[in-house]
Formats: C-alpha cells, structure tokens, sequence
C-alpha cells in the first residue's frame, strides 16, 4: 500500500471512531483509579478493543490490569503504550484518560491496516505509571519481545518533541527510637521525629549543591502519636531524581547519607528500602520523533523543541522502555501554557474540547507514524541506526 493512502486511511479511522475515543477519555477521567487499581479503565478499554474485531488477552503479563491486543501476523511490531491510573486527590491532573484513548485510537486505525501494510501493532496497556512502575515489570515479563518501536502521546501545556524525563528511585526510610514521657522522663527517651527533621534538614542543605537536572523531595508519613509521647517511630518517603541511570546512583548514596546522619544525631536507628523499580531517563531517537513530528504537522500542530517553549521535566517508566527499544514519549497541548499538569486546573482541561482534540489528534499522528515504520523506505532502518548510537551501554 502507498504510504500517502495508507496514512489517509488511518486518519479517516481516527474520525470514524472519533465519538467512541473521546467517549472513553471521559469515561475514564470520571471514574479516576490508583495504579495497579485500574479495573474499570481495563475492562473498558479490553471491551471496546474486542468490539472492534481485535483479541484481547486481559490481565495480561501477570498484571491484573493490563491488556494486550496484536493485529497483524508478519511485519515490523509497533507497540502503542495506553496509561490509565490516576492521581491521589487530584484525578486526572496529568491527562492518562488522554493517553488511554489516544493509544486506543492510534491502535485501532493501524490495526485495521495492519495486513495490507504488512506491519503488525500491539496496543499494550500499561498499569501504574504514577509510581508503580508497570511497563517496568511488562517488560521482565516479556511485552516488549520482538518489538520494533514504541510510542505514546502524554499531554501537557504545549506540542513538545519529547518530555524532559530523568532517572528516579523512590525511598522509604523508617527512623527507630525509644519512647518515653516527655515531661516526666524525656532522658529515657530517643526522638525518632527529631532524627527524622534532622534528616530532612539535611537533604534541604544538599538540594544546594546537586546538579541542575537533579531533584530531591521527600514527605513524613509517620511522626509520633502524642505530644506528651517521646515518638519512638517516624517515617518518611523520598523521590531521588538525576540526570540517568548513572547519576542516579551516586546521588542516592549522598541522600543516604543525609538521612543517615539525622539518625545518628538523635540516637537513633534507621532502616530502609529503595523501592523497585527504579525509572530510568528518556532515550530521545530524533529520527522517530521527526517522523511523528512532521506527522502532527498535517492535523495543523507546531510540535517545539523543549527550549522553545516551557520544558515539562519530570518522570516516567517510558524511560525504562526507551533503553529496550527505540521510543517516542512527545507531549500534546491540551491546556494553556502555564497550566501545570498535576494541578487542578489541568484535570479540568483534560476532559475539555482541547483535551478532547488532544485525543484524535494524538491517535491520527500516532498511527500515521506507525505507517511511516511499515512502508516508508528506510524508516525504521533510520530508527534502528538512531537508537543503536544513542542506546546506554
């Protein structure tokens, strides 16, 4: 098939399909669900995916709450990437109804070209990105296996080539005291909150001397009963974040040793566990992104290079995609520039027109893209290229 009709035809699908994508980016918006929690996303989605003809293997690789579907049966292997889970509090703050639609879309329309263009797809939905880290165990479970490329869309307040991802493992550390009466006997006693503040205390002297794409930020979720009760245990949780995967490891040992010394100040001992997995940085592959770039162009969307607009930095287990196989994680205007995504304000635009416009235009760039891997000579060849020079050792 030309490439020229081939593309025309998937957009023609997204249009076709246009009610049933922004139907359930509402769907999913309204009925917001925790990572690894995903069910009504899941079922949703697996419905609607077996509706338009495909299989669905449901609660898939181990993890309840996620699905693949493959179309196609020789050919390069595209696998779009659906999220679903939601923010504590917040909702859909940062648009995964979006990316769930988007991704169900841009399946869809390459599926139902995936024959003729001798290409097969595989619309793979993925679990707990806000913290869990369910591509990660996809992977090790072997979602990715003969996988040629990946790709997914993640809205934001502007068309940017790709989303400023850096490494991150989570810690929780627990400090252990001893407990006493605060006023009657507050000798006998070791202050696990005081080792804790002390701890905190000191990280908040380190944040002045780590380098500028690094990030540390940390929460107590336990400190002590009662005033009048020397605490004998306090928690709290940290989110480390570097440049990549290497930096990452030398700025942990420094955060340790911080929250180490709060211990020893007060007394105390501390435990404590760096949670798996870890999130690795995003591989950029310019010569993918350009093909989805110059895809956005004809649905009338500029997509910027990051340093032309307000850069979005944060993190995601795409990264952890990106080392395995040659990836594309672009963001998608859905809200106004300013708006932060993980704000109020940007779960209200997430269910809006331009979230809904976010949505068919994510799927048609996508699975144009998709097209342009199948049937544009030397495509994915490019890609390969790319990625093998940029890929971390």
């Amino acid at each position: 098939m030309d490439v020229a009709d081939a593309k025309r035809e998937v957009v023609e699908e997204v249009d076709r399909l246009a009610e049933l994508l922004v139907d359930a980016s509402h769907q999913i918006h309204a009925h917001p669900e925790l990572g690894f929690e995903e069910h009504f996303a899941h079922d949703l989605l697996a419905d609607l995916l077996e509706g338009q003809g495909l299989p669905v293997e449901r609660h898939a690789y181990g993890l309840d709450t996620a699905f693949s579907a493959d179309a196609g049966t020789q050919g390069p292997l595209i696998a779009v990437c659906c999220e679903y889970d939601a923010l504590p509090a917040l909702g859909h703050a940062c648009g995964h109804n979006i990316i769930a639609a988007a991704g169900l879309g841009a399946g869809l329309a390459a599926a139902r070209l995936a024959q003729d263009c001798g290409g097969r797809v595989r619309i793979l939905g993925t679990p707990a990105e806000e913290g869990g880290g369910g591509k990660v165990f996809l992977i090790r479970a072997g979602a990715l296996d003969g996988v040629d490329a990946a790709m997914m869309v993640h809205p934001a307040g502007s068309d940017l080539r790709t989303f400023g991802a850096i490494a991150i493992q989570q810690l929780w550390v627990t400090y252990h005291g001893t407990a006493a009466h605060a006023a009657a006997a507050p000798h006998r006693g070791r202050n696990a909150l005081d080792a804790a503040v002390l701890g905190y205390v000191n990280v908040a002297a380190l944040r002045q001397h780590i380098a500028p794409d690094e990030r540390i930020h940390g929460i107590f979720t336990e400190a002590g009963d009662k005033p009048n009760i020397v605490p004998a245990r306090a928690a709290s949780q940290w989110y480390v974040r570097s440049g990549d995967l290497r930096t990452l490891e030398a700025l942990k040992a420094r955060v340790l040793a911080c929250l180490q010394a709060g211990a020893d100040a007060a007394g105390c001992e501390m435990t404590f566990e760096w949670r798996d997995p870890a999130y690795a940085d995003l591989v950029d592959v310019d010569p993918f992104i350009d093909l989805y770039v110059a895809n956005a162009a004809t649905l009338g969307r500029t997509v910027l290079d990051p340093a032309e607009a307000t850069a979005v930095v944060g993190s995601t287990d795409m990264g952890n995609v990106s080392y395995e196989v040659p990836s594309i994680h672009p963001m998608i205007a859905v809200s106004p520039p300013e708006v932060p995504i993980h704000s109020e304000a940007f779960a209200v635009h997430a269910a809006a027109a331009p979230g809904d416009r976010a949505v068919l235009d994510g799927a048609k760039a996508m699975a144009m893209t998709v097209v342009d891997l199948w049937l544009q000579p030397g495509a994915l060849e490019g890609v390969r290229r790319a990625f093998e020079v940029v890929r971390p050792s």
